[in-house]
């Protein structure tokens, strides 16, 4: 049995689980199994938000997407940013990071806020849609973008979209994490949409951790358990993750 169908059958003998977060959940399983590294990240992203409200209108988030590419007013980087960050108004929730809706795509777009992470995907999704190349870049601590066109720059979507050279994501680094961590030139290469995904469901599984909620946990691991090596959870981190809850 693998990891996912084992995940799958733990949380469905745990509680009552609505079909239509199974539905989800199984439809995640299948874009990862046939996407692989080239897997949507509006998809999977619609999915994650998906299982956290199974009611939800997948068409309707997606074309919120869309509304805010027609409306970006030029189609490069210099016109996307301000628009989005600026009078767009997506930015950082102060009040509380660790609020799930953070790092669910629809409540972001919905409250126009988010962390970085959840901030450089609608930017990524936007920029996709109108031309515009950016690759998010995994930074440890802070999530950010790179543009694909002059690599010398970087977007910090949660700081207002402003722009850093390879210095200033270093100070960055270091402003997060302290100043006596290990810093590597490593951390600012881009990163797949696998990498993203695996990055958005860490965030959420270590929200729901710390509110200690196991009904949320435990479509997280299951999804988390649906990716593949070095991405996805491996055989028995489901039950740990999900035993000092029990």
């Amino acid at each position: 049995m693998s990891p996912w169908e084992h995940a799958r059958k733990v949380a469905e003998e745990g509680a009552a689980v609505p079909w239509r977060l199974m539905e989800a959940t199984d439809r995640f399983a299948k874009l990862v199994e046939t996407r692989g590294e080239q897997i949507p990240l509006d998809d999977a992203a619609v999915l994650i938000a998906e299982c956290a409200q199974p009611e939800l209108d997948r068409a309707a988030v997606l074309a919120e997407l869309d509304g805010l590419a027609q409306s970006c007013p030029g189609y490069t980087l210099d016109a996307l940013v301000p628009y989005l960050f600026g009078r767009g108004g997506f930015g950082p929730d102060r009040s509380d990071y660790y609020d799930p809706r953070n790092s669910l795509l629809n409540h972001v777009l919905e409250r126009r806020m988010g962390i970085p992470i959840t901030l450089s995907v609608v930017a990524l999704e936007v920029g996709r849609r109108i031309g515009v190349p950016m690759a998010g870049v995994g930074m440890p601590g802070h999530f950010l973008l790179r543009d694909k066109v002059d690599r010398s720059v970087f977007i910090d979507p949660f700081h207002g979209g402003r722009l850093l050279d390879a210095r200033g994501c270093r100070e960055l680094f270091h402003q997060v994490t302290g100043a006596g961590t290990s810093w590597s030139e490593e951390f600012l290469e881009p990163v797949g949409n696998l990498s993203i995904v695996a990055r958005m469901l860490s965030n959420l599984r270590a929200v729901y951790s710390r509110r200690q909620d196991l009904r949320e946990l435990r479509w997280v691991m299951a999804l988390r358990s649906a990716l593949p090596p070095p991405y996805g959870d491996g055989p028995g981190e489901f039950d740990r993750a999900m035993a000092p809850l029990n």
